[in-house]
Parts: C-alpha cells; structure tokens; sequence
C-alpha cells in the first residue's frame, strides 16, 4: 500500500517541477494573444472564447467523454476569461501537457490530473466539457478550485482563527447580507487541520456558538455547517465595541495555543466590519508586539471609505491583508488572497507540503451529479494528493508568490485493490483513518442517500468512533490518530445485512500507520476466522480445465492479476488473465501468486459439484424439490459456481449474485452476506435468510439457505467454502407445514391439531424475524409487532437479548422549530459523547431487566443545554445528518427448549419455544385462548438522537 500511495506522490511532484520552470521561462505579456482550450461548452447563448477539440467515451474515466492528448482550462463564471493574468497562466502551464501524459503511460491507475491557478483557473486532464445545462446554476458555473479542499490544505499550513463580525446597528440592510455571505465563504475556506470559532460584536461581545466561549474547535464539515446556521441568525443593532472585540480574540487565541491545542502554526484574526473610529493600536502594542505572531486580515464592507484608513493599518502592519467588499459579487475575489498571504512562508523556504485529503465526492465536477448512483459510487469517492506550485522567478522569490496547486485523484476503491480480502475471511474487512480520526474508507461507511428522487453526498465527515463503537473505542482511535502500530483487541456488535440483524462478535485489531502519508491502516479479524488458511498441491493443466466451465465465475473486482496496470489489458476478465498468466503468456502481468494457487485448488476441488448439480437436473440419480430453484457455492478466493433449476428468466431472485444486488457477490471490501452469515455460525449450521424487503408488500420471494464447510488440521480450522440453495417462499413454507403435521410417536397421530385457531404456530430466526406463521402476511416481520407480550417474555427469561444499535451515519427530516437542539456533535467532542453514550445504554439494559413491561420503541432524547441558541426553521421535507437509534434481538443459542406462562389477570398465556437443531432458526407455539394485550407491540423502529455537546 504504501508503494501504491508513493507512486502517486511522485506523479504530483513531477508536475510542480514542471509547473515551476515553465513558469519561470515564461515573461508576463500583458497583451499576449492566445486561445486556449475552454472547457466550458460553446453555444451561441454563451461566451465562445477558446479552442474546440474533440471528445470521446472513455471506460478509464467512468465512460465520460474526454480528450486524452490535451487537457482543458475551466474558468469560474465570475472571472473574466479573457484577462491577461488568466492567458498568461493558461499559456505557460500548457507545459504540464506531457507530463499528464507520462504519468498516465507510467501508472495507468491514474484518474484526473489537475492544475488549479491562483488566479481562479482550473486545468484538467484529460480534457473534458463542461455542460452549461448540467454543472452551472442559471447560467453560472460555481466551481472554483480554490475554495475546494485539495487546493485550501496545499496552498496553506495549518490555522487557527477567530472571525470578527460587526453586528452593530450601521451593518443593517446589505450590509449584513455581505458580511453573513463573506463568513460562509470564509467557513469553505477552512479544512480539517485548522481550528476556529466566530464572534459577533456590538454593545457586547459574544461567541455566536454560547456553548464554546473562549476557545477555537475543528474545522470539520459538520462543525463549520453548524456555524454557517448560527451566522445566518444574526441581526444588527447598538454600537460597536471592536476594542473589547479584538481583546477577547487575542487572550482566547493565547490561550488556546498556550494549552497545546489547536494547529500550534499559524494564527489569524479577521475583522468584518463596515468602519473602525480608531486603529486601537495600544491593543496590537500589548498583544501583537514585537513578533506579530497573530495576522491580521480586514474586509470593509460597503462603498464609503470614511474610516478605512484605521482598517488598512490594522492588515498591513500585522502581516495581513485589506480589502473592501461592497457588493454579493465580489465576495470570492476578495477572500482568496488571504490564503496568498498564508501561503508566503511556505513559498519563501520553498517547503513543498505533500497533502492527502479525506475521502469525499466532488459532485461539482463535470457530470458528477448526473451520473452518481449506490452503484457508481466507487468511481466517484477518492482522496487527492497535492502539493503547491511557487514562482521560482528571482524578483518574487522574496516576497514568496503561490501560483497554484497540482493535484491528482485517487479512487478509493483503487486502495482497497490493495487489501489481500482472501486472506482476511468471511468477516475480515480492512479501513484507513485520517490523522484526525476521520473514515477514508471502511466497508461500513455510507456516503450516499437518497432525497427527491436524487442521489445526493452526505455533508458530514465520519469518525472512526462512529463506526467502530463500543466499551473502548476511544483508546483505538487515539491509538490510530497518533499513528502508533499495534493491536487491539473488543467486543462489538455488528450489523450483518439489510435487515439490521444484530451480530456480536469479538473482533482483533491490527493497525499501523502508512509512511508518508497522514493515513493509518487497521486489518480487522474476528473471533480467529482469516487467522488460519490452507493450501496444496494442484494440477495447473486440470485447473485450467476447470476454470472455463460456464457456471464457474470471479469476482471481477479483486485483484487476482494487476490487469489495470497495462491499458492493453484493463478490459481483460481475471479468469482469461489467469489462463494467460499460468500458460506463460504473461505478457507483463504481474499477478497474486498465493491467490491464484488457491483459485486453481477451488476449482478442482468444486468441480465435483458440476456433476452432481446436473444430474439433479436431468433427473439421473435424485428426485429434484420442485421448488428449488438454485444451488450455489462460494470460496474464499472469490470463486463462485452455481446451478439454476428452473429456465433462467422464471428466476425468482433474478438479482442474486448480480451486480444489481451486491451484498451478494465478492466485492472489494467484503465477502457476500450469505457468505459470512454462514461464516460466523458453527460449522454444519444451516443459515436461512429472507430477502431485507420480505412482508406484505412483497410475497413473491425466496429462502437461502447457507452452511459453511470447513477444513481441519492440527486442532486449527479454516472455512474452505459456504453452499447453499435458493427456493421459493411458497414451497418452504409447504414443507414446513407438511412437517408439522407429521409425528413420530404415537402412531403418527399427534396429541395437538397445528391447524387449531387458539395456537398460533410461528417459524422465527434468531434475531426474531417471522419465517412462517399461519398469516401469510406476517411473513418477514419481526416477532415483536405481532405479539409484543411473548417477545417481551422471551426477553425477560433471556432466551432473547435486546442490543442497542447506533447509527451514526442517518439523514433524518429536519423539524421546523423555535428552539431545536442541534443534530451535531461539535469536535472535539463526537468521541468521547459516543462512548458516554454507549455506557449509558449499558446502564440502561441494567435497569430494564427489572422492568421489561414496556415499549422498545420510545424515544430517547436528550434535552438541549440552555446555551443552545435558536435554530433557524428548516423545510420539513429536507434531509440533514442526524443519529439515531435502535432495538435489535439475539437468541441465546445455548437453549433447546422453554416452556413458560404468562400471567394476564385473570388466565394465563402459555407458549413453547424449541430449538431447529443444526439451523438459526426457533419454532414457537402460543396457545391464544388467553387475551393478553398488556404490553404494545415491540418494534425495530429507529428513532433519532437529540443531543448537544
């Protein structure tokens, strides 16, 4: 992996020697002609300044058409494209051409490289348009890519910030307006690294966030979002008192630093006012003086210059910069070069800093919006790698001048390629963690949700602690964040499918930190599976055979042979590079030498099943179940083979094991679900599962059923392999019913009718789902909604156990009220409140066990602290990051079987529940003639977490 990472990074740095001596070469011309290759698309509505060139579908790039000789420069709506700073950069930097082509042709992996111009141009390779119909809003294209993140993190240190907003009665009307938009713009400036916080001023000085007096919090998206609602609620009146302003802003960021918090780098004020009476320079004696440690950035707002010359000096004798702002317009213009200043000493000691970004998805990019899916995701969620671009040139050398950016983007999914799954087992799985504590991948992490038909990118960053919760998740993080290597060992519930079906499970931490990047990896085992592997000895020739057979396919996705090393080869199927691989024709193909022997014995091993799957179906030595339509079988290389029963298009799971359904196949961050359901159970445990959207709405379904098969050698023991089959609901729950029926004492004549009216009959798995009952329609839901007293029973004599479940990553309706606690948790503070979260529902099930006679389904919530301030009314139909909460059950696997009564006044409901030997499933008999409605129904509702700091 970090061979992978360093390629990349030498890609970049490629670029910035290239960036600065072309640079250097090229003489300022203030009347240069030249028309470079416009990226924004041509029409007779819009501006047709530039160069046409030509544009085809490329698989590489997600089928997008591009140009793969050229690259094309993309100016924001609000720069004019035509003046001479932009032609000069445009012309100069034409110079990285071939070096975007040498990086490509000497790691085809490679996506988009890029040059984003401090003077707002953005050059992209390869060469793409953008459509004016899809990427601009009303005929404006917004993108700029200097207030993107890759830009902001390369082009400065480290910050930490208080922002001055004058809210006295003068800034009344637009004046306002420009001072709460020129905040929100500042906000996009800001990154994970840097620490900030806002204080209005007036007759008084207060934070515009009360809870956070007197000291600065991370910049991360869901703090600064948080920030942008409070700004928008402010209002002016009184006076200002800019003197107490500045002194609150110098002692909180002494402070703070003092304290070993915050970036420990660079420290900034910025004052946003419309006028200052006086230059309050006993102020800047005391605090700034004589090492001008704090810079000093002033925007005057408005036209009237009046009392601009106390604002001025304030920037320009502490080391910062002055600007006046007096329309919405102008506003990006007037903000982008304080990060020019801050850019200074880096230029001047020539420190080209190397940054990763956390993952994200770009969506203002070229078609990005338009063509984003569950499905696409991967071709859209990355990091970037950037370093900054300085003027070499002698006369700028000592004032230290930012040119820009390079910067290239790397697919997550191009990382996880990296993680040898196969040897991690059914429930092994890999993630990253930024160095502050966020996910950069994690097969959990769900970045996507659905709102108006659209699919939209959540607006929030997940920490690890979110993910990966549980009694001592904090000292993982810590350990992570400070990029120590190590192991860790804890408990920790698991969500396993769709259903929410709840998993506990001991999991095995192995992490360490990845060189030269800010990224930390941890390789996660659980309960000793992927801990032990076993190979032999196979016929290449026998397996090569075998690896042709129709029914026989790989998962597409893992990394067998590094075919996307050689655009001759990208489009090539694993199993062909395989064949080509083992027959000599390597032709270049650098291939996982382990993987593939395990491959060839998985298939010769396998075979067999070929033989005996046909024979089923041509009726030769077995009577085939008319309602079985699939057999199926998975290895740990990725292998699958099956047998369909039925004529294909009568299939009804059409999606099983297909792209369209990809829990159930091999992906490159974890095994198929029946894989490692099958997996986690005892070996020879046969797992029936349902489909997650089973019920009343869709009786058309199926069962799979799973078991694992297992190898053993020396008291240790490997899962080789999980087979199952599929058949229609309709036909299991015949047999089940036919079962029931019969008996085996007695003559075969049974001491209870299963088709009497007073006993309901229910077929349950041990989360408490309803496989079959007497109601058809009752079939897929949980337990709970139909008898809500025999569950609570069950509970109550620990054949089930209730688990708390968290969701950290939910997007919920936003409410419309006057005074709402905030959904967000500011950082520092999202760890340490998610691990006093999870005592206090520990605390929780302590105290129900005494008292189960109530409603799983009521809400928690935590009432707001008096220094929330009032939030502004948001539409009810909008979605918002938000937590929330859930119920799930588990079976005591240890039982066979419980006879129990419960007392209902005056009768008595009596039950029987019983273990289905060598299964996940429970049968249950509940004699009804006793009404008990007592306790309402139990159900799995999610119900969302209000919570402040």
């Amino acid at each position: 992996m970090e061979a992978m990472f360093s390629k990349k990074v030498e890609a970049v740095k490629r670029l910035v020697i290239t960036a600065e001596e072309a640079e250097l070469q090229h003489h300022y011309d203030e009347n240069l002609e030249y028309q470079y290759h416009n990226a924004v698309e041509q029409s007779q509505e819009h501006d047709t300044y530039g160069t046409e060139f030509d544009i085809e579908p490329n698989e590489h790039f997600g089928n997008l058409s591009v140009n793969m000789s050229l690259s094309s420069v993309q100016v924001p709506t609000n720069i004019y494209n035509q003046d001479p700073a932009i032609i000069n950069g445009a012309f100069w930097s034409t110079a990285l051409n071939p070096v975007f082509i040498k990086n490509l042709e000497k790691d085809p992996t490679l996506t988009w490289q890029y040059f984003g111009s401090m003077d707002g141009f953005f050059r992209q390779f390869p060469a793409i348009r953008w459509d004016m119909e899809i990427n601009s809003e009303r005929g404006v294209i917004e993108y700029d890519c200097r207030n993107r993140g890759w830009y902001i993190q390369a082009s400065t240190s480290a910050k930490d910030v208080i922002l001055l907003v004058d809210v006295s009665g003068s800034m009344k009307g637009l004046r306002m307006t420009i001072a709460k938009r020129m905040v929100t713009s500042i906000l996009d400036t800001l990154g994970d690294n840097d620490f900030f916080n806002i204080i209005a001023y007036n007759d008084e000085v207060h934070y515009v966030e009360s809870c956070l007096n007197g000291t600065l919090v991370q910049a991360d998206r869901d703090t600064r979002e948080h920030f942008k609602n409070l700004v928008g609620e402010l209002y002016a009146k009184g006076t200002g008192m800019l003197g107490v302003a500045l002194t609150e802003a110098f002692n909180t960021l002494n402070e703070f630093n003092m304290s070993g918090q915050g970036s420990q780098c660079s420290q900034v004020i910025m004052l946003i006012t419309d006028g200052a009476a006086e230059a309050y320079k006993d102020i800047f004696q005391r605090f700034n003086r004589p090492d001008k440690r704090v810079r000093m950035f002033t925007f005057l707002i408005g036209q009237e210059e009046t009392f601009a010359d106390s604002v001025k000096w304030m920037a320009c004798t502490n080391m910062g910069f002055y600007s006046q702002v007096s329309t919405l317009a102008n506003i990006p213009e007037n903000i982008m070069p304080y990060l020019a200043v801050l850019s200074r000493p880096m230029a001047i000691s020539r420190q080209h800093m190397v940054i990763w970004t956390e993952a994200y998805i770009d969506n203002m990019l070229p078609q990005t919006e338009k063509m984003l899916s569950f499905d696409s995701q991967d071709n859209f969620f990355k990091t970037t790698v950037a370093m900054p671009v300085f003027s070499g040139k002698n006369e700028t050398k000592i004032r230290g001048v930012l040119l820009g950016v390079v910067g290239l983007d790397v697919p997550i999914k191009d990382i996880l390629r990296v993680v040898p799954l196969y040897k991690l087992g059914g429930h092994g799985y890999a993630f990253l963690l930024t160095n502050n504590g966020y996910i950069l991948t994690h097969p959990e992490l769900r970045p996507l949700y659905k709102e108006d038909g659209k699919t939209k990118v959540k607006p929030h960053s997940v920490d690890l602690s979110e993910v990966e919760w549980g009694p001592h998740s904090e000292m993982l993080r810590t350990a992570m964040v400070n990029r120590d290597t190590g192991t860790f060992t804890m408990a920790k519930h698991n969500i396993i499918d769709e259903q929410q079906k709840e998993m506990s499970q001991i999991r095995h931490y192995y992490y360490t930190s990845i060189r030269e990047t800010p990224f930390s990896l941890a390789i996660v085992l659980t309960g000793g599976h992927g801990k032990n592997t076993f190979s032999t000895n196979v016929s290449v020739e026998k397996g090569l055979r075998d690896l042709l057979h129709p029914s026989l396919s790989l998962s597409e996705e893992w990394a067998y042979c590094h075919t996307e090393m050689d655009p001759h080869l990208h489009k090539l199927p694993q199993h062909e590079a395989i064949r080509r691989y083992l027959s000599g024709k390597k032709l270049g193909l650098r291939c996982d030498d382990q993987l593939i022997r395990q491959v060839l014995f998985d298939v010769s091993t396998t075979a067999p099943l070929e033989d005996y799957w046909n024979a089923l179906i041509n009726n030769k030595t077995h009577i085939l179940e008319p309602g079985v339509e699939r057999a199926f079988l998975g290895t740990r290389s990725g292998l699958t083979r099956q047998a369909v029963f039925v004529q294909p298009h009568t299939l009804t799971d059409q999606d099983f094991l297909t792209e369209s359904q990809r829990s159930t196949i091999f992906t490159l961050g974890r095994f198929p679900v029946w894989f490692h359901r099958a997996a986690e159970a005892n070996p020879g445990t046969f797992i029936h599962s349902l489909p997650w959207d089973t019920g009343p709405k869709n009786k058309s379904s199926v069962v799979t059923i799973s078991s694992s098969i297992t190898v053993s050698n020396n008291r240790k023991t490997a899962i080789a392999a999980v087979v199952g089959i599929q058949m229609k609901l309709d036909f299991y729950r015949q047999k089940f019913w036919t079962a029931t029926r019969q008996c085996n004492t007695l003559g075969g004549n049974c001491p209870i009718n299963i088709e009497d009216e007073t006993l309901s009959c229910y077929l349950i798995d041990w989360h408490g789902l309803i496989f079959v009952s007497k109601n058809y329609d009752q079939t897929g839901l949980f337990l709970g909604e139909i008898d809500g007293i025999v569950m609570t029973k069950l509970v109550t004599l620990g054949i089930f156990q209730r688990v708390t479940m968290y969701d950290y990553q939910a997007m919920c309706q936003a409410e419309e009220s006057e005074n709402s606690s905030s959904n967000i948790i500011l950082s520092p503070y999202r760890a340490a409140v998610t691990l006093i979260r999870w005592i206090l529902a520990e605390l929780a099930m302590f105290l129900l066990e005494f008292n189960f006679r109530v409603s799983w389904s009521y809400e928690h919530i935590v009432s707001a602290r008096s220094c929330t301030p009032p939030q502004r009314p948001k539409r009810q139909d909008k979605l918002q990051p938000c937590h929330k909460q859930y119920p799930t059950f588990w079976a005591e696997l240890s039982m066979q079987e419980t006879t129990g009564s419960i007392d209902c006044g005056d009768c008595e409901r009596q039950f029987v529940v019983q273990k289905v030997p060598d299964s996940n499933l429970l049968l249950l008999l509940v004699d009804t003639r006793c009404p008990c409605d007592q306790v309402p129904h139990l159900l799995l509702k999610q119900t969302e977490i209000r919570h402040i700091l």
